[in-house]
């Protein structure tokens, strides 16, 4: 039996090289990385689909601006975690602080009427999600708001240390300034929340900051412990 990819390939090797290249390349394909292959790959969603899942029991995830593929196991025991290039965090504080920034994300998609069908991403200062997080911290944590989750703290320890991991992951992106203004200080930093974000349920995670709560008197530490 003739294999549809394989006719695909035939007629568009290029796209089809492209396509599956930028899947594994990157964790998230963006539509505006390359509209052309973005399309194609979209317009033959269900052969790239059965592809994944029959060679590699990977699911192929795509909606109107991001595409990505997902797997559930991994097959190379000798491979560890801390051997793995993956987007996370461990420590127990930075994760709190992703949760809250997916908070702030929705918050602001409401706050500005806006949805994931929008053509253009939300955009907001440093200074907004810095607030917003020693607001939220202290709100959960009050014995520890002028200490441990200060907005010094925060900034130096906390956005500091996710921020470069959100952009190394393509999360958001920090916009430069215009020239006119110099050097600006780093709250002043406008950022971009490129479509991976849309990919997390802030509004379930966010129930797990509650949770989290009860233990945030003990020393911080590797949750992976």
């Amino acid at each position: 039996m003739e294999n549809p990819l394989e006719t695909l390939i035939e007629t568009s090797r290029e796209r089809v090289v492209a396509a599956l290249n930028v899947l594994t390349e990157a964790p998230y394909f963006y539509r505006e990385d390359n509209e052309e292959v973005f399309f194609f790959l979209r317009r033959h969603r269900q052969l790239f689909s059965e592809f994944f899942e029959r060679y590699f029991d990977w699911r192929l995830v795509l909606d109107d601006r991001c595409a990505r593929v997902h797997k559930d196991k991994w097959h190379n025991p000798a491979i560890t975690a801390s051997q793995r290039d993956l987007f996370g965090f461990h420590k127990r504080d930075e994760c709190l602080a992703f949760m809250m920034l997916l908070e702030f994300f929705e918050h602001q998609m409401d706050e500005n009427s806006m949805t994931v069908e929008d053509r253009d991403s939300l955009k907001f200062r440093l200074g907004s999600l810095l607030a917003y997080l020693v607001a939220r911290f202290a709100e959960l944590y009050p014995e520890l708001a002028e200490t441990r989750y200060s907005e010094e703290h925060v900034r130096k320890n906390l956005l500091r240390a996710i921020m470069p991991v959100l952009e190394r992951y393509r999360f958001l992106r920090p916009l430069p300034p215009p020239k006119e203004l110099g050097r600006i200080d780093e709250t002043e930093i406008i950022y971009e929340a490129l479509p991976a974000m849309y990919h997390y349920n802030a509004k379930a995670l966010s129930r797990w900051l509650g949770e989290t709560a009860q233990t945030a008197a003990e020393p911080e530490g590797d949750l992976a412990q």
